[in-house]
């Protein structure tokens, strides 16, 4: 090892203090960048294992093959395994208790099938041949039939058809019926015989509205005849964007017609067939990862640059004896490979344990709130620890690098003089005299002191403007993933629907019989009819204003029939409600004036370009007045015109329980039941539309308990599982988001701290010097006081720039799939100019206490720290 290495390592040594806060710097840099790449692969784990469990592991499924399209299925190069489906169809359950399940729905795998598809043997063993069957726990629990192992079945099997429908009913559309009776029948009945030999649990993918009970047979390639026709689910040796293709080319080469993609499980691979998706994922990982680059360079780079104007007298020295460039270029960048090889392996061993401890604290929350059978896990990948490493030591290089050439430039008599980082001539450190009578003499005194070191100053200033923009950019980009998932979701906020296929109402005796079992924990009882209303063109959604400018004929004197959907809310729910949106409940129930709370936002999905879309749904404020009519009749006759007042503005995120969105041109309207009594005539109020929707600690206990009760006509559907998802989704992303802003924050505070402080223990010579002429404390203080003013007040004229310059950025990314409302978050906003106060403040006092004990004498001899 030469004398410059040597050197460097002295250094080093004798700057503890720095060396340790550059060190833990660049720990906290290594550790942000692993925690991304790990919680990314962690999260994208448990999910791909979630959706494994709920719906089964195939990447693609080609529907209706015969048997030379499956060979060639399983010829294909791309394909690891292949399983084997069919749905035979439907036979009647003789014996079954639960009116709303009368069937036997009967699918059949292969071995690879039993695997994939993550059927779950509770009891007896899974079916060998075509003639054996397992039968889903449920049959005996729910519908009451019971059947030992060894029983033989004889079945009707067929396929489900609506009176008058051609096309068949499948296990996810529920049963079809009117006044108790059923209106579908079963059509191309075949006979088969089977033998029970064994019970599994409930499958994770049948749904809880299903008409039919899982029953499971066996078939396999040997058993598919020439004009048979079978599903080939197929897992792919490598999940790659170019999936789609490659299947579609498959599917047109062997003449298949339909292929299913599992698009749950490969979203989580990060892949869509959705172009604009790939897009916008792409721009916002790459506006991620320079913000994280920046937030690192920006530390380390300010404590090497520090490094550098302090040891400028010792470079200077080596100059003067004949150290080349390259030698002292070299010395800084040594400086930066010591403190990578420590801080490095500590920075990605701290994130992996930071991760471990807080998935040991999350998994049993997740569990419990979110009935998911899968933890959460610390995968460690080759790829995460090469993305931790690659990036962590590019962040590294391009930190030290601009130092590294600024030392190779320092010369001998200018390093030796101190003459490159002081200038001290007038027009330098002229202030203005407004500073000193406003502030005092040490006010001026601080900010000359700035302009006479003024690279100092403004390394402390990039590093709060690099603060300020990580901060709002990372709590902008939370708060667009948060709503741009919410967009996407349907919006679930209830386990259980419940409502009468007649139209008939539910009762107080039924009513109180439901909400009073023991796992239900809240519901909402809503009636439902409609109304129309003529709105004029000014007020009506912006994507009705375009449809109108290109057909006026839209348009009837100037305005736009709407359709209103009311809502009417029993007295207790309407209370809690109104409440909630800030409404008046007493003049929600004034028969006399009728009011109406508006939900005057609506989300929906283009079908065209596939976007998410957050609108208007009609422009109107608080006090305004709607006219509703009836429904056109046939005689085209507009009856009983209603004024109704807007008492409230709500947004689709404030919907009641259960409620669902409008379209564009439709509007939701919530009253209370004497409102509805008012506007509804004779006929509407005899058919109004009842909906029952719970909350349930156990749903699946629930629906057997209420379908037990044998309303018949009552329809029960359990959509417990899409609200799982849903929640699942936000919740992670929840954690993920603000885990990164926390260790943002982290690398921001560390950041600012190391500049202050290393940028004041260099200034012990000056502040001695000041107190050595009569600077009191108190003054000192103030020109501390002041200092920080002007740095917070210059850092946050550049950083709110350019933070807003950045969320633009990422709203324009996340507009490639989601529109909605650019919005300030300003309640960050705020947050950020008083934490940028109270660190500089904290910052510098914590630094100055240290100032405060030094000796003046000893002060004024010493040349470096």
């Amino acid at each position: 090892m030469n004398i410059v290495y040597k050197l460097a390592i002295r250094n080093l040594k004798q700057n503890k203090r720095r060396t340790l806060v550059t060190i833990i710097g660049v720990i906290i840099s290594v550790a942000m960048v692993t925690a991304v790449a790990t919680l990314v692969f962690s999260f994208s784990d448990l999910m791909i294992r979630q959706t494994i469990a709920d719906s089964g592991e195939w990447h693609v499924q080609y529907q209706d093959v015969t048997k030379e399209q499956l060979a060639a299925i399983q010829a294909d190069e791309a394909t690891k395994t292949v399983a084997i489906t069919r749905d035979l169809g439907f036979a009647p359950l003789e014996g079954g208790q639960n009116p709303n399940k009368p069937y036997l729905f009967i699918k059949e795998y292969d071995a690879q099938g039993f695997t994939q598809f993550q059927v779950e043997l509770s009891k007896g063993r899974l079916p060998h041949t075509d003639k054996e069957v397992v039968i889903s726990e449920p049959v005996a629990t729910n519908a009451k039939v019971k059947y030992e192992i060894g029983d033989r079945l004889t079945l009707r099997i067929g396929e489900r058809f609506e009176q008058g429908g051609d096309h068949p009913l499948d296990q996810t559309e529920p049963l079809r019926r009117e006044e108790g009776a059923l209106t579908e029948t079963l059509q191309h009945i075949e006979t088969r015989d089977y033998t029970v030999v064994g019970y599994i649990k409930r499958p994770e993918w049948e749904t809880a509205w299903s008409p039919g009970y899982t029953m499971i047979s066996y078939v396999d390639e040997n058993m598919i005849g020439a004009k048979d026709h079978v599903n080939a689910a197929v897992v792919l040796q490598k999940i790659k964007p170019s999936l789609f293709t490659h299947a579609e080319n498959v599917a047109k080469r062997n003449g298949i017609e339909s292929v299913q993609y599992n698009n749950d499980l490969l979203h989580y691979y990060g892949l869509s067939k959705n172009e604009k998706s790939y897009s916008m994922m792409y721009s916002l990982s790459a506006i991620l990862m320079a913000v994280i680059m920046i937030g690192s360079v920006s530390l380390i780079y300010n404590a090497f640059a520090i490094s550098v104007s302090e040891r400028s007298r010792q470079l200077g020295m080596l100059a003067s004896v004949g150290a080349t460039k390259r030698q002292k270029r070299n010395s800084v960048l040594f400086e930066g490979v010591i403190i990578g090889l420590i801080s490095i392996p500590i920075g990605i061993l701290c994130s992996l344990a930071g991760i471990g401890i807080t998935f040991w604290f999350m998994n049993p929350m997740i569990e419990g709130a979110l009935w998911s059978s899968e933890k959460l896990k610390v995968i460690v990948t080759p790829l995460s620890l090469l993305i931790a490493c690659v990036v962590s030591m590019l962040t590294i290089f391009i930190s030290t690098y601009l130092p590294a050439i600024k030392a190779s430039k320092v010369s001998a008599l200018d390093a030796i003089r101190q003459t490159s980082d002081v200038k001290l001539t007038a027009k330098a450190v002229k202030t203005s005299r407004f500073i000193r009578k406003l502030f005092g003499i040490e006010a001026e005194i601080g900010l000359k002191n700035l302009k006479r070191n003024k690279r100092r100053y403004h390394a402390i200033v990039f590093s709060l403007v690099i603060s300020i923009v990580l901060f709002l950019t990372v709590s902008f980009f939370t708060t667009g993933m948060k709503q741009s998932l919410e967009l996407s979701q349907e919006g679930v906020n209830y386990d259980i629907q419940l409502s009468y296929s007649n139209g008939k109402r539910i009762d107080d005796r039924l009513l109180q019989s439901i909400v009073s079992l023991d796992g239900v924990t809240d519901y909402n009882l809503i009636q439902e009819f409609y109304k129309q209303a003529w709105v004029d063109e000014a007020y009506i959604a912006d994507e009705l204003q375009e449809m109108v400018k290109k057909d006026k004929g839209l348009l009837q004197g100037g305005k736009y029939p709407y359709e209103i959907k009311i809502h009417a809310l029993n007295d207790l729910s309407l209370q809690a409600y109104a409440n909630a949106v800030g409404a008046n409940y007493e003049q929600l129930r004034d028969p006399d004036h009728p009011a109406a709370i508006v939900m005057d936002t609506i989300r929906y999905q283009d079908m065209d370009s596939g976007r998410y879309v957050q609108t208007k749904a009609v422009y109107t404020n608080v006090g305004q007045n709607f006219e509703l009519t009836n429904s056109y009749k046939d005689n085209a006759e507009e009856t009983k015109v209603s004024r109704v007042t807007v008492a409230a503005l709500a947004d689709q995120d404030q919907a009641p329980m259960g409620m669902s969105g409008a379209g564009v041109g439709g509007l939701n309207m919530i009253v209370s039941e004497h409102i509805m009594d008012q506007l509804a005539d004779d006929e509407e109020l005899a058919n109004l539309q009842t909906y029952l929707y719970l909350k349930s600690t156990e749903p699946m206990r629930t629906q057997q308990e209420i379908e037990e009760m044998f309303e018949t006509n009552l329809n029960v559907y359990n959509v417990y599982q899409s609200r799982k998802s849903e929640e699942q989704q936000i919740l992670l992303t929840a954690v993920f988001s603000y885990g990164f802003i926390v260790l943002i924050s982290a690398i921001s505070i560390a950041n600012i701290f190391n500049t202050i402080s290393t940028g004041l223990s260099l200034r012990k010579r000056e502040i001695a010097m000041l107190k050595s002429v009569g600077m009191t404390p108190k003054g000192f203080a103030k020109m501390m006081n002041y200092e920080s003013i002007f740095y917070g007040v210059k850092s946050l004229l550049f950083g709110l720039p350019v933070s807003f310059a950045v969320m633009i950025l990422i709203y324009r990314s996340f507009a490639n799939r989601f529109s909605y409302g650019f919005t300030v978050p300003w309640l960050s906003v705020l947050s950020v100019v008083v934490a940028v106060f109270v660190i500089v403040v904290s910052a510098i006092i914590f630094s100055s206490r240290k100032l405060k004990k030094e000796n003046i004498i000893d002060a004024l001899k010493q040349e470096n720290i």
